[in-house]
């Protein structure tokens, strides 16, 4: 008896078409090329049934100054093309909250639109300011690993959005890689110290190096404050902005609440 011809076994299948797994949410998410975090709480955050994230990387130096913060401007467009062309985003956001406090929130947004024309935007200083009004909180402490110039200078660009900064602390490393080496019990120690104040409403923790989901529930509770940091408020408000408006308490006081209106 003669073997098959291949041929004859091949069949051409139907098949039909769903929503695929963004039923809900598209987000498009920009990493810096020295990111070693974002991507990895974000996954965390966004497993929410039809939400999905898609990203592309962007170069940057690990050096983290004002001026190479900067450079950063030309380079946003290209990043945002990559992701999905053609296809659906309900949002994008762009993953470097000092980078968006140096070039300005709206030159970001600019740069976004020029490849995703009238796309939700968000960045991580954007969502931090959105948050910590939803939150109800007036004065804030900021936890950085930044130098002394850009605190000084984050304090400012807050203070003149309607956020009070009456406490401030930092690491003061610069090297991006190793920030992002900096462990869970520093960065929980320094969010104890910097919140205890009675003065003190809440504490945002910026950087999207340093990381904070996998412990924010128990810092919340140790602390009795709610505790926001980049990509925790970042993720947040891109969910929020894309419609999606699940409570999810375990990932702490934020993600119970909704943006106000007016921010």
């Amino acid at each position: 008896m003669n073997a098959p011809d291949a041929l004859s076994q091949y069949q051409r299948l139907g098949f039909s078409l769903d929503d695929g797994i963004a039923r809900r949410a598209a987000i498009g998410l920009v990493v810096l090329a020295t990111d070693h975090t974002i991507e990895y709480e974000w996954r965390k955050l966004l497993a929410a049934d039809g939400v999905a994230f898609y990203e592309s990387r962007i170069a940057n130096s690990a050096d983290i100054t004002p001026e190479t913060l900067a450079q950063m401007d030309g380079l946003i467009a290209p990043g945002v093309a990559l992701i999905r062309p053609g296809q659906r985003l309900d949002v994008i956001a762009f993953g470097c909250t000092s980078a968006s406090m140096v070039l300005g929130e709206e030159r970001v947004f600019e740069r976004i639109r020029e490849a995703r024309p009238g796309v939700a935007c968000t960045t991580p200083i954007t969502a931090a300011r959105v948050g910590i009004h939803a939150l109800g909180a007036q004065r804030i402490a900021l936890l950085t690993p930044y130098v002394r110039r850009i605190n000084e200078s984050m304090r400012a660009y807050l203070g003149a959005r309607g956020v009070d900064v009456v406490r401030m602390g930092s690491f003061e490393h610069a090297d991006d890689n190793e920030v992002a080496r900096i462990d869970a019990a520093s960065v929980r120690n320094a969010v104890l110290e910097l919140g205890r104040h009675d003065d003190v409403d809440a504490v945002f923790v910026s950087c999207t190096s340093l990381r904070l989901v996998d412990d924010v529930v128990a810092i919340e509770a140790e602390l009795g404050k709610p505790v926001l940091s980049s990509n925790h408020a970042m993720a947040w408000h891109a969910l929020r902005l894309a419609g999606v408006t699940d409570a999810m308490p375990q990932f702490g006081r934020l993600y119970t609440v909704q943006p106000n209106r007016s921010h």
